[in-house]
């Protein structure tokens, strides 16, 4: 293990996070929940602590222009990061963060804090808020609730999942104000519990990455309640459960 992720699993999302339903339905979601919040903002860095491959900075960069400084602590990742001209990407801990105090506008951590071992994500929960500037924003993506884990879970070296209270409070206790916390993915969620709980203790088999490409008729089925939710939730609504959480806060002034 080179990391808190399985570094087999690096190679598995290169090869699917632009196209991939699941990929391409969280972003939509994660976009049109932050955009509001970041109106009016000046954004003059910004991080994204954990960036896998560097595909969601590569995307900010390239697209939206913002000074975004990738960082994940696995060299597996980077390596698809500075193959895609991904810039000033770093390598580094999420729970040591090699940058000084209030260094950014912007923190982002996405589907981070599930690999790290329990205990830990509050190191890093402070981590995230010492590098945020006063009054600057934190958008945090996580796993939520533990009786979703799965072959992939077990597969992608995932050690923990959160409540939207747990989540919460580890942000508060950091010293960020919490604007909006809301469960994502819910209306594939009665399928979710249908294949994790029921269809995979049947099939008894070994751990495996769950990123695989699937035909395009069920790409485009998957995709649209995912589709769906990013509207709702881009309209100021919020789901009361979901696969994943979703946290937008302010650093306490």
């Amino acid at each position: 293990m080179s990391g808190f992720m399985n570094p087999a699993e690096f190679a598995n999302i290169a090869k699917s996070e632009e196209h991939f339903w699941w990929y391409r339905g969280m972003r939509s979601i994660l976009f049109r929940m932050m955009d509001p919040y970041l109106a009016g903002r000046s954004i003059g860095r910004a991080l994204e602590a954990g960036c896998g491959t560097g595909y969601f900075s590569h995307l900010l960069q390239t697209e939206r222009g913002w000074p975004v400084v990738p960082m994940d602590f696995s060299w597996h990742g980077l390596r698809y990061a500075r193959d895609m001209g991904v810039e000033r990407a770093v390598q580094g801990d999420i729970r040591e963060l090699p940058f000084a105090d209030g260094a950014f506008d912007l923190v982002m951590s996405v589907d981070v804090l599930p690999h790290l071992p329990r205990g830990q994500e509050q190191l890093a929960a402070r981590e995230l808020a010492r590098v945020l500037a006063r009054g600057g924003l934190l958008v945090v993506r996580t796993a939520a609730l533990d009786i979703l884990r799965s072959r992939h879970s077990q597969f992608a070296f995932e050690r923990q999942r959160f409540t939207r209270r747990q989540l919460m409070g580890l942000m508060t206790g950091a010293g960020v104000r919490v604007l909006r916390c809301t469960y994502v993915n819910s209306l594939l969620l009665p399928v979710a519990l249908a294949k994790f709980r029921v269809w995979e203790p049947l099939l008894s088999k070994p751990p495996a990455s769950g990123v695989e490409p699937v035909a395009p008729w069920l790409d485009k089925l998957l995709y649209a309640p995912l589709a769906l939710e990013a509207a709702w939730l881009g309209a100021g609504h919020n789901l009361p459960v979901g696969q994943s959480l979703v946290l937008i806060g302010e650093k306490m002034v």
